[in-house]
């Protein structure tokens, strides 16, 4: 359709395997050319702005809050559904009252969320999951628009760890959440959970003062999606198992576990809304061993819309075993680099960890190798993080942890590890 975007699929892989070569591994390049026409009408969209207004966002907390969601509205464009969501121990409805559905935005409704915002206060205990499953009841009701939450959060979540999974499980694939942490008490874990499930991000605003601009930003970047849902669709053949499919760019998302059957040979698996971007995903495929010269098609990955069936993209995994050992141990330079995001981002979650259980020795070991790694794969951010954590003589090479480490530092390090860097085009 002329009013629809363009999307492309590119593959990159070294096709060739070793006699004994399994294991076929290609990173999934998906672009988006973006914007529909001017004169076209703009996608339909929900947006449910949730707030957390518990006892712990007094002060100036609940006063950048406050200013971050009347910004959020403001953003909004006209026509879109909205509502506003104050969490506590209990979710409820800020604007508009009544029944508590969403309203249109306008300049009349905007001006009513703002005055509505303005009169949050904070009390209470914090339910994430209660404010998911509210957002979401207020989405159902809109199932053919980008459907989209914003949420932020300063404290730990008070729910029994069952009941969070339970409402991550429920809702997952129903609506894109983003979410924020604000100041040093709450758990990345918990919100790395929610991305996970709801295909969004999440991240840390370090200065509370910058809140409203982390709003208005992944407010903007909401209102220019341009399409509600695409599902990537991998085809393995029946001899095949398809061992994982993951986003690695922007961020790390593994989808594997979110696969929907088309039948015994294929998959969907949801990659939530699109606007104008790239986004790449790795696929490996294990394959049975074949003979010298011997060309399979390993995978066959097409972008669907799951409303239409229709497929805007797609592309071939190969596979081809060879006696030449210079082709079979070629390794493709995005493999590399996004297996090395992997492997980096994994070193310093396991680092982190062990440095919370006291584990001193593999907390050292692993986030020494991770500064190591960040340096050498161009992530200076990242190493300048670790550095904080973990410090290495220059004379011996020992590396040792740190005693005073500023938890800010701390947060930022763990969240920032689930955004990769792009291979730049000269391939480094």
């Amino acid at each position: 359709m002329g009013d629809q975007p363009a999307f492309t699929l590119n593959i990159d892989q070294n096709k060739y395997l070793p006699l004994d070569g399994r294991e076929v591994h290609a990173i999934v390049t998906i672009g988006s050319t973006g914007a529909a026409p001017v004169q076209a009408a703009p996608a339909e969209a929900a947006e449910v702005i949730i707030i957390d207004t518990s006892g712990s966002m007094s002060g100036s907390k609940i006063r950048e809050a406050r200013q971050a969601a009347i910004t959020a509205v403001r953003t909004l464009r006209d026509g879109v559904h909205f509502a506003v969501v104050a969490g506590t121990e209990r979710a409820a409805v800020v604007y508009p009252g009544g029944n508590g559905s969403l309203v249109r935005a306008s300049a009349a409704t905007k001006a009513e969320a703002e005055r509505a915002i303005g009169r949050l206060s904070a009390h209470g205990g914090t339910a994430i999951g209660e404010w998911l499953k509210l957002a979401g009841h207020l989405l159902t009701a809109h199932p053919s628009a980008i459907r989209h939450a914003l949420l932020m959060t300063d404290g730990q979540n008070n729910e029994r760890p069952e009941v969070f999974a339970s409402v991550l499980a429920g809702w997952s694939g129903k609506f894109v959440c983003d979410s924020l942490g604000v100041g040093d008490d709450w758990v990345p874990a918990e919100l790395r959970k929610v991305a996970e499930a709801m295909l969004g991000t999440f991240d840390y605003v370090r200065n509370q003062g910058d809140l409203p601009e982390f709003f208005r930003r992944l407010t903007q970047t909401s209102m220019n999606k341009t399409v509600a849902e695409l599902s990537l669709r991998v085809w393995v053949p029946q001899t095949a198992r398809l061992k994982f499919v993951k986003q690695v760019s922007p961020t790390l998302l593994d989808l594997t576990g979110k696969r929907a059957d088309v039948n015994p040979l294929t998959g969907d698996y949801p990659t939530g809304s699109w606007g104008t971007e790239e986004r790449e995903y790795h696929i490996c495929v294990e394959v049975p061993s074949g003979q010298i010269g011997q060309e399979i098609r390993a995978g066959w990955v097409k972008l669907v819309r799951p409303d239409t069936q229709d497929v805007v993209a797609s592309g071939n995994v190969l596979a081809q075993w060879t006696d030449d050992l210079a082709q079979s141990t070629r390794i493709n330079g995005k493999v590399a680099h996004y297996t090395g995001q992997a492997e980096l981002h994994e070193l310093i979650q396991d680092g982190l960890n062990a440095r919370a259980m006291g584990d001193v020795g593999t907390a050292t070991a692993r986030l020494a190798k991770a500064r190591q790694l960040a340096q050498e794969s161009g992530r200076e951010d990242t190493a300048r993080l670790l550095e904080k954590v973990v410090e290495v003589d220059p004379a011996t090479g020992t590396a040792r942890l740190r005693r005073h480490v500023d938890k800010a530092d701390e947060l930022e390090l763990d969240t920032g590890s689930v955004r990769t860097s792009r291979l730049r085009k000269d391939g480094a």
